[in-house]
């Protein structure tokens, strides 16, 4: 976990820095170590959270280059990955308990991206399957908030 917060703060500074390239290289780097450890972090909150804050980080640097398209793709995959981990049945209780706890704001993440910056073909995607039930009830109803991180 230590080595994914310098991943994260390294990558914080770059951005704050406008060092774009660099900061993105620190997040991706964040994200794969995340993806890695996903299932092998002892805080189960906390490996899902690092997972979520990696992707949306990634997100937040798409926008800010311009590239809403490619955030949108960042913020769906961390959505649909969390939905997968709730259904596959193999996880560890907590890490699905955590899935669902952290998807509220993902769900949450991407309904703010549409209504701020339009759809996209992976939002459509997504927000239809949830429409049509595709998608556990408590997801649904979760409540909507403004930011994640």
């Amino acid at each position: 976990m230590e080595q994914w917060k310098r991943l994260i703060e390294t990558g914080n500074r770059y951005f704050a820095e406008g060092s774009w390239v660099e900061a993105r290289e620190q997040y991706l780097q964040a994200l794969a170590l995340a993806q890695v450890l996903f299932e092998r972090w002892r805080d189960a909150d906390a490996a899902v959270a690092a997972f979520v804050v990696s992707q949306h980080n990634l997100a937040d640097l798409q926008l800010t280059i311009g590239h809403p398209e490619s955030a949108a793709e960042h913020l769906c995959a961390c959505h649909e990955h969390l939905l997968h981990c709730m259904a596959s049945g193999q996880l560890s209780p907590a890490l699905c308990q955590a899935a669902l706890h952290h998807s509220r704001r993902s769900y949450s993440g991407v309904l703010n991206f549409v209504a701020e910056h339009g759809a996209y073909p992976r939002t459509e995607r997504l927000l239809g399957a949830q429409a049509s039930g595709d998608v556990p009830m408590a997801v649904r109803s979760a409540p909507v908030s403004r930011q994640y991180h």
